[in-house]
């Protein structure tokens, strides 16, 4: 039976990466506030439409399936009011040009930001410059995140929309200052007089966010129609743990998502430390040296004693650089192992061993290069990265990473490979060492 939407709530948010994660996530917090039925959301995929239409159809509603080690908990989520395909530039803009919208919030992958290593914008990438070119013609072909940001931005300064708070959502350190760089440094070449009215009129806030949510599988559409008796076709599911820590102002205002268990606090930056080096840095480790040892999931690997032992070899190298509170650092661990543990949650191992090249300079190197600074061979930090590079040897789970070309074009040498990934290490001769006596021997590199 489907359930019966309501009024649709009025639309005071708008999300850009409608998936999985966003809805587990920040569609929950905003729907489980106690102020829910005044701030509805408009979401927009990447790219795809084939998710909005399906939303659309259901007229934004999906079931929530929450796993717990022994039974599910269902609920049908109702935050998000309408959905749209990315490329629905004339919607992005309208919203974004209306005074009561007062966030937009971003969950687009690392990648996406197309941004340098100093933080600007890649202003020499085709796709950046092609949007140059379409925002000083009013912004109808914009094709990168940062494009859309901008284009929807000069909509609502052209109508005269008032403040705003641009909330990324995405796992990098420092989401909400990147965010500013690439937006303000996009605007400021297309138009220097649109940078200024977006550092007077938009905040850019920070947060850590977290909450396991695998693919959902046909058999979850199955298992959520037979206890419910509707055939959703885009359920979520997602652990029972979850977390929100947000730094920055809200000038148009917010939802109460602290009503729901969200965290407001003066320096995101403790938490997103912990969360990269501890939960992210775990998954890596398991991703790679779990799939090279024959296992698909999280729960698989960390059931492995060996496994097991070096995940707590690399937690306690990298609690040495989360600036938290030792009884904190332990028992978010033991949580962890929890998560991980529960057999009813398939994280896959080749998920989680995607576009390793973005992840290991956040999740691994700082660990890495604290350690070599103090004289320390970390044999954790290690293990990760002759991994990874095994991973690029072609060993355990497939190679699948829009940067790895040139890593695996140099896969056959661990200096190669470390002098492309963090050059300050390459010239390390015991670091060097210690990785090629844990590297299996080469073997024909996969293509990606």
């Amino acid at each position: 039976m489907t359930p019966e939407r309501g009024a649709p709530r009025p639309v005071r948010i708008v999300h850009l990466g409608l998936g999985g994660f966003f809805r587990a996530h920040q569609a929950w917090y905003t729907g489980a506030g106690e102020d829910a039925e005044d701030w509805g959301i408009a979401a927009f995929t990447g790219r795809s439409r084939a998710l909005s239409d399906e939303l659309n159809r259901q007229q934004g509603l999906y079931t929530l399936v929450v796993r717990g080690p022994e039974r599910d908990e269902m609920s049908v989520q109702r935050s998000v009011s309408q959905a749209h395909p990315g490329s629905d530039l004339e919607a992005w803009s309208g919203y974004l040009a209306r005074p009561e919208v007062a966030v937009l919030t971003l969950t687009v992958t690392e990648a996406a930001y197309a941004r340098r290593a100093d933080g600007g914008p890649e202003l020499d990438r085709d796709d950046v410059r092609a949007d140059i070119g379409s925002l000083g013609g009013g912004g109808h072909d914009v094709v990168t995140v940062p494009g859309r940001l901008v284009a929807g931005l000069a909509a609502r300064r052209a109508a005269d929309a008032g403040p705003l708070a641009v909330v990324s959502c995405d796992n990098v350190p420092g989401n909400g200052n990147i965010t500013a760089a690439v937006v303000t440094g996009l605007a400021e070449a297309a138009e220097p007089a649109l940078a200024d009215w977006i550092r007077e009129h938009v905040s850019f806030v920070s947060t850590m966010v977290d909450r396991i949510t695998p693919h959902t599988t046909k058999g979850d559409v199955d298992a959520v129609a037979e206890q419910t008796g509707w055939r959703d076709q885009v359920p979520v599911v997602t652990e029972p743990f979850t977390e929100w820590v947000l730094s920055g102002s809200f000038p148009g205002g917010r939802p109460a998502w602290e009503t729901a268990g969200a965290a407001f606090v003066d320096d995101v930056h403790p938490y997103e430390t912990r969360k990269l080096l501890l939960l992210n840095g775990g998954h890596t480790l398991l991703a790679y040296a779990g799939s090279q040892r024959g296992h698909e999931t999280i729960a698989e690997a960390i059931r492995d004693a060996d496994c097991r032992d070096w995940l707590d070899q690399w937690w306690d190298e990298a609690t040495r650089y989360v600036p938290l509170p030792a009884s904190d650092l332990d028992a978010y661990r033991a949580a962890l192992v929890e998560r991980f543990a529960n057999p009813r949650i398939r994280h896959t191992l080749a998920q989680i061993a995607a576009d390793g090249s973005q992840k290991l300079p956040i999740r691994v190197l700082p660990v890495l290069r604290g350690e070599r600074a103090a004289g320390r061979m970390p044999a954790g930090g290690v293990r990760i990265l002759a991994a990874w590079i095994d991973h690029l040897r072609g060993f355990g789970a497939p190679v699948k990473d829009a940067g790895a070309a040139a890593y695996l074009e140099r896969a056959g040498s661990v200096r190669d490979v470390i002098a492309l990934l963090a050059p300050d290490l390459a010239d390390d001769g015991d670091l060097v060492a210690a990785v090629n006596a844990s590297v299996r021997p080469s073997r024909a590199v996969p293509s990606t």
